[in-house]
Protein backbone atom coordinates (compact mmCIF):
# COMPACT_ATOMS: atom_id res chain seq x y z
CA UNK A 1 0.00 0.00 0.00
CA UNK A 2 1.24 3.58 -0.90
CA UNK A 3 1.44 5.10 2.76
CA UNK A 4 1.82 8.58 1.69
CA UNK A 5 -1.45 8.26 -0.11
CA UNK A 6 -3.16 7.42 2.59
CA UNK A 7 -1.30 9.90 5.33
CA UNK A 8 -1.94 12.36 3.12
CA UNK A 9 -5.89 11.97 2.59
CA UNK A 10 -6.52 11.08 6.49
CA UNK A 11 -4.55 14.21 6.88
CA UNK A 12 -7.07 16.49 5.10
CA UNK A 13 -9.83 14.68 6.76
CA UNK A 14 -8.61 15.19 10.10
CA UNK A 15 -8.16 18.80 9.32
CA UNK A 16 -11.35 19.55 7.95
CA UNK A 17 -13.13 16.92 10.76
CA UNK A 18 -10.96 18.76 13.77
CA UNK A 19 -11.62 22.12 12.74
CA UNK A 20 -15.68 21.84 12.44
CA UNK A 21 -15.84 19.99 15.77
CA UNK A 22 -13.71 22.86 17.52
CA UNK A 23 -15.97 26.03 15.83
CA UNK A 24 -18.63 23.35 18.00
CA UNK A 25 -19.76 21.34 14.95
CA UNK A 26 -21.99 17.70 14.92
CA UNK A 27 -20.69 14.80 13.09
CA UNK A 28 -24.74 14.24 12.42
CA UNK A 29 -24.52 17.11 11.00
CA UNK A 30 -22.48 16.31 8.21
CA UNK A 31 -22.79 12.65 7.56
CA UNK A 32 -26.59 12.92 5.74
CA UNK A 33 -27.36 10.59 3.08
CA UNK A 34 -29.47 12.43 0.80
CA UNK A 35 -26.55 15.05 -0.25
CA UNK A 36 -23.89 11.90 0.10
CA UNK A 37 -25.88 9.74 -2.48
CA UNK A 38 -26.70 13.09 -4.80
CA UNK A 39 -23.28 14.31 -4.59
CA UNK A 40 -20.92 10.69 -4.83
CA UNK A 41 -23.82 9.11 -7.17
CA UNK A 42 -24.39 11.80 -8.90
CA UNK A 43 -20.77 12.58 -9.68
CA UNK A 44 -20.12 8.95 -10.51
CA UNK A 45 -22.87 9.17 -13.22
CA UNK A 46 -22.05 12.27 -15.17
CA UNK A 47 -18.13 11.46 -15.68
CA UNK A 48 -19.34 8.05 -17.16
CA UNK A 49 -21.16 9.78 -19.54
CA UNK A 50 -18.04 11.07 -21.06
CA UNK A 51 -16.00 8.11 -21.00
CA UNK A 52 -16.27 4.78 -22.19
CA UNK A 53 -17.65 1.39 -20.06
CA UNK A 54 -14.49 0.06 -19.92
CA UNK A 55 -12.91 2.97 -18.53
CA UNK A 56 -15.87 2.96 -16.04
CA UNK A 57 -15.41 -0.71 -14.91
CA UNK A 58 -12.18 0.06 -14.46
CA UNK A 59 -12.40 2.53 -11.68
CA UNK A 60 -11.45 -0.15 -9.27
CA UNK A 61 -8.65 -0.81 -11.03
CA UNK A 62 -7.15 2.91 -11.15
CA UNK A 63 -7.91 2.94 -6.99
CA UNK A 64 -5.98 -0.25 -6.66
CA UNK A 65 -3.42 1.43 -9.06
CA UNK A 66 -3.32 4.65 -6.56
CA UNK A 67 -2.96 3.31 -3.09
CA UNK A 68 -1.25 -0.01 -4.01
CA UNK A 69 1.06 0.43 -6.96
CA UNK A 70 4.32 0.15 -6.64
CA UNK A 71 7.64 2.05 -7.50
CA UNK A 72 9.70 1.46 -10.30
CA UNK A 73 13.46 0.70 -9.42
CA UNK A 74 15.33 2.31 -11.86
CA UNK A 75 18.84 1.55 -10.62
CA UNK A 76 17.63 -2.40 -10.10
CA UNK A 77 16.53 -1.97 -13.87
CA UNK A 78 20.19 -0.73 -14.82
CA UNK A 79 21.95 -3.23 -13.20
CA UNK A 80 19.78 -6.08 -15.06
CA UNK A 81 20.22 -4.24 -18.72
CA UNK A 82 24.12 -4.20 -17.99
CA UNK A 83 24.03 -7.84 -16.86
CA UNK A 84 22.35 -8.46 -20.07
CA UNK A 85 25.01 -6.43 -22.05
CA UNK A 86 27.44 -8.40 -20.66
CA UNK A 87 26.03 -12.01 -21.30
CA UNK A 88 25.46 -10.83 -24.92
CA UNK A 89 28.76 -9.25 -25.39
CA UNK A 90 30.22 -12.54 -23.82
CA UNK A 91 28.07 -14.98 -25.15
CA UNK A 92 25.93 -13.42 -28.10
CA UNK A 93 22.28 -12.50 -28.29
CA UNK A 94 20.81 -15.97 -28.50
CA UNK A 95 22.07 -16.44 -24.89
CA UNK A 96 19.74 -14.13 -23.71
CA UNK A 97 17.21 -16.36 -24.10
CA UNK A 98 18.36 -17.55 -20.69
CA UNK A 99 17.78 -14.41 -19.13
CA UNK A 100 13.99 -14.02 -20.12
CA UNK A 101 12.71 -16.30 -17.78
CA UNK A 102 14.41 -14.07 -14.98
CA UNK A 103 13.00 -11.03 -16.16
CA UNK A 104 9.34 -10.16 -14.42
CA UNK A 105 9.31 -6.68 -16.45
CA UNK A 106 6.86 -7.42 -19.21
CA UNK A 107 8.27 -4.86 -21.39
CA UNK A 108 11.52 -5.58 -20.45
CA UNK A 109 10.90 -9.38 -21.56
CA UNK A 110 9.44 -8.29 -24.86
CA UNK A 111 12.34 -5.99 -26.03
CA UNK A 112 15.01 -8.75 -25.20
CA UNK A 113 12.73 -11.02 -27.13
CA UNK A 114 12.73 -9.06 -30.15
CA UNK A 115 16.71 -8.43 -30.00
CA UNK A 116 16.95 -12.17 -29.64
CA UNK A 117 14.44 -12.52 -32.46
CA UNK A 118 16.98 -10.17 -34.84
CA UNK A 119 14.93 -7.45 -35.89
CA UNK A 120 16.27 -4.45 -37.45
CA UNK A 121 17.39 -1.79 -35.35
CA UNK A 122 14.79 0.90 -36.48
CA UNK A 123 11.81 -1.86 -35.91
CA UNK A 124 12.48 -2.40 -32.27
CA UNK A 125 12.39 1.41 -31.58
CA UNK A 126 9.39 1.95 -33.67
CA UNK A 127 8.04 -1.48 -31.86
CA UNK A 128 8.76 -0.71 -28.29
CA UNK A 129 7.70 3.29 -28.26
CA UNK A 130 4.96 2.39 -29.99
CA UNK A 131 3.63 0.28 -27.00
CA UNK A 132 4.88 3.32 -24.85
CA UNK A 133 2.82 6.15 -26.96
CA UNK A 134 -0.30 3.52 -26.31
CA UNK A 135 0.00 2.71 -22.47
CA UNK A 136 0.00 6.73 -22.12
CA UNK A 137 -3.48 6.78 -24.05
CA UNK A 138 -4.56 4.55 -21.61
CA UNK A 139 -3.74 6.06 -18.74
CA UNK A 140 -4.61 9.27 -19.33
CA UNK A 141 -8.28 7.93 -19.77
CA UNK A 142 -8.20 7.39 -16.19
CA UNK A 143 -6.41 10.68 -14.89
CA UNK A 144 -8.86 12.29 -16.88
CA UNK A 145 -11.80 10.38 -15.54
CA UNK A 146 -10.85 11.57 -12.02
CA UNK A 147 -10.36 14.91 -13.53
CA UNK A 148 -13.30 15.33 -14.29
CA UNK A 149 -15.05 13.63 -11.40
CA UNK A 150 -12.88 16.74 -9.45
CA UNK A 151 -14.59 19.46 -11.75
CA UNK A 152 -18.22 17.54 -11.69
CA UNK A 153 -18.26 17.35 -7.97
CA UNK A 154 -18.65 20.59 -6.57
CA UNK A 155 -21.21 21.50 -9.12
CA UNK A 156 -23.09 18.70 -7.90
CA UNK A 157 -23.02 19.88 -4.37
CA UNK A 158 -24.24 23.52 -5.19
CA UNK A 159 -27.06 21.60 -7.05
CA UNK A 160 -27.57 19.24 -4.09
CA UNK A 161 -27.94 22.50 -2.46
CA UNK A 162 -30.09 24.47 -4.18
CA UNK A 163 -32.50 21.68 -4.14
CA UNK A 164 -32.67 21.56 -0.56
CA UNK A 165 -32.96 25.50 -0.38
CA UNK A 166 -35.97 25.17 -2.96
CA UNK A 167 -37.73 22.40 -0.19
CA UNK A 168 -36.57 24.39 2.85
CA UNK A 169 -38.00 28.23 1.73
CA UNK A 170 -41.38 25.94 0.66
CA UNK A 171 -41.98 25.65 4.05
CA UNK A 172 -41.11 29.31 5.69
CA UNK A 173 -43.68 28.77 8.50
CA UNK A 174 -41.47 27.59 11.39
CA UNK A 175 -38.16 29.78 11.32
CA UNK A 176 -36.09 27.96 13.75
CA UNK A 177 -36.82 24.93 11.61
CA UNK A 178 -35.52 26.91 8.74
CA UNK A 179 -32.73 27.93 9.99
CA UNK A 180 -31.63 24.40 10.75
CA UNK A 181 -32.99 23.45 7.79
CA UNK A 182 -30.72 26.13 6.07
CA UNK A 183 -27.68 25.17 7.50
CA UNK A 184 -28.32 21.55 6.37
CA UNK A 185 -28.63 22.60 3.05
CA UNK A 186 -25.26 23.89 2.50
CA UNK A 187 -23.80 19.94 3.65
CA UNK A 188 -23.66 19.10 -0.05
CA UNK A 189 -21.55 21.92 -1.31
CA UNK A 190 -19.32 20.62 1.53
CA UNK A 191 -19.61 17.02 0.62
CA UNK A 192 -18.83 18.33 -3.29
CA UNK A 193 -16.12 20.46 -2.63
CA UNK A 194 -14.75 18.06 0.09
CA UNK A 195 -14.95 14.85 -2.44
CA UNK A 196 -13.19 17.08 -5.43
CA UNK A 197 -10.17 18.94 -3.34
CA UNK A 198 -9.92 15.83 -0.98
CA UNK A 199 -10.54 12.39 -2.91
CA UNK A 200 -10.78 12.72 -6.60
CA UNK A 201 -8.15 15.24 -7.79
CA UNK A 202 -5.57 13.72 -5.43
CA UNK A 203 -6.05 10.24 -7.00
CA UNK A 204 -5.68 11.79 -10.41
CA UNK A 205 -2.56 13.38 -9.50
CA UNK A 206 -0.98 10.34 -8.14
CA UNK A 207 -2.31 8.66 -11.19
CA UNK A 208 -0.31 10.99 -13.08
CA UNK A 209 2.98 10.26 -11.21
CA UNK A 210 2.05 6.75 -11.35
CA UNK A 211 2.65 6.71 -15.25
CA UNK A 212 5.29 9.35 -15.34
CA UNK A 213 7.33 7.06 -13.28
CA UNK A 214 6.44 3.85 -15.63
CA UNK A 215 6.90 5.92 -18.58
CA UNK A 216 10.37 7.03 -17.48
CA UNK A 217 10.85 3.39 -16.70
CA UNK A 218 9.92 1.97 -19.66
CA UNK A 219 12.24 4.93 -21.85
CA UNK A 220 15.41 3.90 -20.09
CA UNK A 221 14.34 0.02 -20.89
CA UNK A 222 14.24 1.22 -24.46
CA UNK A 223 17.00 3.03 -25.04
CA UNK A 224 19.28 0.30 -22.73
CA UNK A 225 17.96 -2.85 -25.17
CA UNK A 226 18.23 -0.41 -28.22
CA UNK A 227 22.02 -0.27 -26.73
CA UNK A 228 22.62 -3.72 -26.53
CA UNK A 229 21.01 -4.16 -30.18
CA UNK A 230 23.79 -1.73 -31.00
CA UNK A 231 26.43 -3.39 -29.49
CA UNK A 232 27.41 -0.89 -27.71
CA UNK A 233 29.80 -1.83 -24.24
CA UNK A 234 28.33 -2.74 -20.85
CA UNK A 235 30.23 0.15 -19.29
CA UNK A 236 28.90 3.23 -22.07
CA UNK A 237 25.31 1.58 -21.70
CA UNK A 238 25.56 2.28 -17.75
CA UNK A 239 26.85 5.37 -18.62
CA UNK A 240 24.45 6.45 -20.77
CA UNK A 241 21.22 4.96 -18.58
CA UNK A 242 22.38 6.58 -15.25
CA UNK A 243 21.12 9.88 -17.37
CA UNK A 244 17.37 8.43 -16.11
CA UNK A 245 18.22 9.12 -12.38
CA UNK A 246 18.43 11.92 -10.27
CA UNK A 247 21.75 13.64 -9.54
CA UNK A 248 21.89 12.37 -6.00
CA UNK A 249 20.84 8.83 -6.90
CA UNK A 250 23.23 8.80 -9.86
CA UNK A 251 26.25 9.64 -7.89
CA UNK A 252 25.74 6.90 -5.82
CA UNK A 253 25.56 4.19 -8.14
CA UNK A 254 28.72 5.84 -10.44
Amino acid sequence: MDIASVIGILTAVAAVVSSFWMEGGKAESVFLLAPMILVVGGTIGVSIVGSSGHVALSIPAYLRISFFGTEENNPKLIDQIVSIAERSRREGVLSLERELKTLSNRFFAKATLLVIDGVDGNTLRDVLYTEISYLTLRHQRGIDLFNRMGAYSPTLGILGTVLALVHTLGNVSDPEKMAVAIASAFIATLWGVGMANIVYIPIADKLRARHEDEVTSMELIAEGVMAIHAGETPRLIRRRLQSFLSPAIRDTEM
